[in-house]
């Protein structure tokens, strides 16, 4: 079977047996995009904590945590692990979002998707992943987020080796399904499902996988 039909079977598979997932949750672009940093090296939980303390203090937006000091930032996200660490790439984002665009997620949308691409991942602490997580899930653009979830699974359906680059699993979906943001979206959030519950890294349930077949 051709790559494109397969990689259509496969999403509509996976549609059937998990239904629509939803994502991102959250509240605003903004949420989104202080999320896909937060959950970089740990869970979804320790996010949602640390989201919730910035909730509580009034700090989620862009006005209000780019005039917060750093230290306060780091104590407010404590929760979500690598703190210090985690709060530096936070202002390091805010210090380019208005540098270059005023503080305006509206307008650093409205930059061509590669352009606006290439400007994040030269931000402090934003790979490929953070990178193309805002901006499919805070802009609702059309670029395919790629993580271990993905890797493992597709390498496991014979698709690509494991150790491939993340431009090459990338490259797969990008080249071979419809560029539609909302496409991806599912997409990406239904392979994290299966992850999750199937094709584990250690002691995968293939018997009952929805893809066994």
């Amino acid at each position: 079977m051709e790559t494109k039909k397969r990689l259509l079977e496969i999403y509509n598979i996976l549609y059937s047996r998990f239904g629509p997932q939803n994502w991102w949750p959250a509240d605003s672009p903004f949420e989104v995009i202080i999320g896909a940093i937060l959950t970089q090296s740990t869970n979804w939980n320790n996010v949602e904590k640390a989201i919730g303390n910035l909730k509580k203090y009034n700090l989620l937006d862009p006005n209000a945590l780019y005039k917060v000091d750093e230290t306060t930032l780091a104590e407010t996200i404590r929760a979500s692990g690598y703190y210090n660490m985690k709060a530096k790439k936070i202002k390091a984002f805010l210090d380019f979002l208005f540098s270059n665009y005023y503080g305006d997620l509206n307008e650093m949308f409205k930059t061509p998707m590669n352009l606006l691409r290439t400007q994040l991942l030269n931000v402090y602490g934003i790979g490929e992943e953070t990178a193309d997580s805002i901006i499919l899930y805070a802009g609702n653009l059309p670029i395919f987020v790629i993580d271990a979830y993905t890797k493992r699974i597709m390498s496991r359906l014979g698709f690509l080796e494991e150790k491939s680059s993340y431009s090459q699993f990338q490259k797969l979906f990008m080249d071979n399904l419809p560029h539609n943001p909302k496409l991806f979206n599912e997409y990406h959030a239904l392979l994290v499902s299966l992850g999750k519950h199937f094709c584990k890294k250690s002691n995968p349930n293939c018997a009952e996988c929805p893809l066994s077949r």
